[in-house]
This record gives C-alpha cells, structure tokens and sequence, in this order.
C-alpha cells in the first residue's frame, strides 16, 4: 500500500480510502471486507453521513464488529455532518452526539461538515458554527474538523482564509472535473494551505465506467498501454500529488483487492504525455456530447424568480453525457431545484454571452428531470 502525507498533520494515509456507503447486505461478508482492506494497509474510513443509507443500524453493526479486537487503532474514521442539516446552532451538537452513539464512540477523527457552497458556508458563519466545532474539539469529542466543497474556485478561496483550522478538505474530482467545482487548482489550493486533499467519486459514482459512449469505448480500445477505464480513470487521481486519499466505495472482496493493488502502484506525477493525452482525448470526447454550450460564466444569474440555470443545465449535460437520467433526477431532487417558477421573462437569455435560448433549454431540463411531470 502506498502511503502519502496527511497536510500538516504529522501521519500518513493510505492512498486508498474505505467509502462504507455501498457494503453488501451479507453483514458477516461486509465485516471480512472492511477487516480484509486493514490487514492491506487501508487505514482511513469514510461512514458519510450514515443515516442516509438504507439500514444505518446495519452499518453500525458491522462498522462495530469490523473495529473490534484492536481494528479501531488502526484506522482514522471520518464522518460527514451535511450543512444542510444545521438550521440552528444546536443542531450541530445534537447531530453531533447522535453520529457518537451511532458509532458507540466518545470520540471521532475526522469530522467533515458537508455541502459547503456559496448557499450553505453563509447561514454557517451566522450560526457561528465554528465556534461550536472548537468547543467540540476541546471536549475531545472531534480531532479534526473538515469541509465536502462543490462549487466554483473564489468560493472556496472564501472559506479557506475564513478558518484557520480547517484540516481536511474533500472533493468530487475525476478527469471529468479538471476545471470546475473547484478543479486542480482548487486541490492545489487547499494543499498549499496544509489541509489534506480526500477525493471521493473518482469514477463519478460509476457514470464512468457504465454505459461509457461508443466515442469515448474506441479512444479506450485504442489506449497505451491496454487498461480497464476505471484503471485510467483512478490512476490518473492518483497522479496529483496534492491527493492524499482517494475514497472508493466498495461492495465486493474482489474490489477491495483490485483497489488495494492499484494503490500500491499509482504514483504521483508518474503519468506520461502520451498517457495524459488519452485522458484529454477521452474528455474531450464526453464533452462533445454536451447539448447546452453553457460555460457557467453565471452571466445569467441571479434569476429574478431564484432559479440556478448554469446549475440546471450542468446536471441536465450530465445526464445525457453520461446517459444517467437516474442520478440527474436524484440529484435536482435533493438540491431542491423548482423550474416551475420560470415564467420565461427572457432576461437570463438577453444577458447571455453565448446566446443561448435558456427559456427553451429550462423547459426541456424540466420535461427530462422533474419526475412530477
């Protein structure tokens, strides 16, 4: 297993991380994979924000047994608190004390307040939730605090030089993300100010590696040298040496193994030109597949009726990128878009660089991602 400097922390973390979130339901083949992946070397877990997967007392069972007889002390666990769950400043200490009786702990490593945007980092600093955080940290209930971040570069530029304690910061990042929410230079950011770089969904959630475009299929034939897609696709992560870990959640042993043995050998700044111009190729060929040309220059925003077109329009590109409707439905969902305030006033399309037709784009958004039609 590899091993990579944690920030400014004085430790090393495995280069793979355990996203717990995908486990299978078998608990006695759950609790040898998580045991299998620390006897490997693995020694940073990610729970997520528990109570969101389908039986959070099921994980608990096996996250208990899979820690016990000397597990836990050689492993850093992390958890996800969502920004979106904090609409007062009690509720980070009541989530906060759930998250420990669900982990039958007194104590977590890593706390991770995730969602951070230009939306929710706000009504955080109103609350003064880091204030709360701190006090959680002296009463050695949290080691360390973190932040989930995905939106554009400036913003999260606001939120490093906000904090001086930050210690963990994680992105979605995959060669799909190279220049948005926040893109490289968000990493490289984030590492320059000491914080350890987690990166999570290097195969966006499997959109890269299922139902991949027959444009996209050739280019991989083609490749030298001959690897599987998700193989590119992690090795190139794992090129950045502003990466400390990436998390990877796996529901079979044969994963575990699979995952494990790449990070034994992905090294950082080893990937050639010839091997970086295939990753560029196979963007590029993603990309031809966008049918909105919306760069999100945000020259549209804000909407007179609070609509987040670039925002829209980049979950409906997904969609049909990737030939995802499921996860584009799920995700305008949970983000609580509402396109039946558009009354087609026309001033987003007037201010638009490109000239895009939004009023028309928004109505097909609509059709394709609002499953109340």
């Amino acid at each position: 297993m590899q091993y990579r400097k944690f920030g400014r922390l004085d430790w090393k973390v495995s280069a793979l991380g355990f996203g717990l979130e995908r486990l299978p339901p078998d608990e006695v083949a759950s609790v040898k994979m998580l045991r299998y992946a620390i006897d490997l070397g693995v020694n940073y877990l990610d729970i997520g924000w528990p109570f969101a997967v389908k039986s959070p007392e099921r994980l608990s069972r096996v996250l208990r047994e899979g820690l016990a007889k000397g597990y836990r002390e050689k492993v850093k666990i992390t958890a996800t608190l969502p920004a979106t769950k904090i609409k007062a400043p009690l509720d980070f200490d009541r989530y906060l004390e759930e998250l420990l009786q669900w982990l039958g702990a007194d104590n977590i490593d890593f706390l991770v307040l995730g969602g951070l945007n230009r939306f929710t980092w706000p009504s955080l600093q109103e609350m003064d939730l880091l204030r709360r955080a701190e006090a959680a940290m002296a009463a050695k209930k949290i080691d360390h605090i973190g932040f989930f971040f995905h939106d554009q570069y400036q913003f999260l530029r606001d939120i490093l030089e906000a904090y001086d304690n930050w210690t963990l910061a994680q992105f979605q990042y995959s060669f799909m993300d190279v220049d948005h929410h926040p893109g490289v230079s968000g990493l490289q950011l984030a590492a320059s100010n000491g914080l350890g770089v987690v990166v999570s969904k290097p195969l966006l959630g499997g959109r890269l590696t299922k139902a991949i475009p027959e444009a996209a299929a050739v280019l991989w034939e083609d490749a030298q040298p001959p690897r599987p897609p998700a193989e590119w696709a992690l090795r190139w992560v794992w090129n950045h040496p502003e990466v400390a870990t990436v998390i990877c959640d796996m529901s079979t042993l044969d994963q575990v193994k699979e995952n494990a043995a790449l990070a034994g050998i992905a090294l950082a700044d080893s990937f050639t030109v010839p091997e970086e111009l295939v990753i560029s190729r196979v963007r590029d060929a993603y990309r031809a597949l966008k049918p909105i040309p919306c760069t999100a220059c945000r020259g549209c925003m804000p909407c007179p009726q609070g609509i987040d077109v670039p925002r829209i329009f980049e979950i409906y590109n997904d969609a049909v990128m990737y030939g995802d409707t499921k996860t584009a439905r799920a995700t305008y969902r949970l983000e609580r878009h509402n396109l039946d305030n558009c009354n087609k006033c026309g001033t987003c399309s007037s201010a638009c660089g490109k000239r895009i037709p939004i009023p028309d784009w928004l109505k097909k958004a609509r059709a394709l991602l609002d499953k109340k039609l």
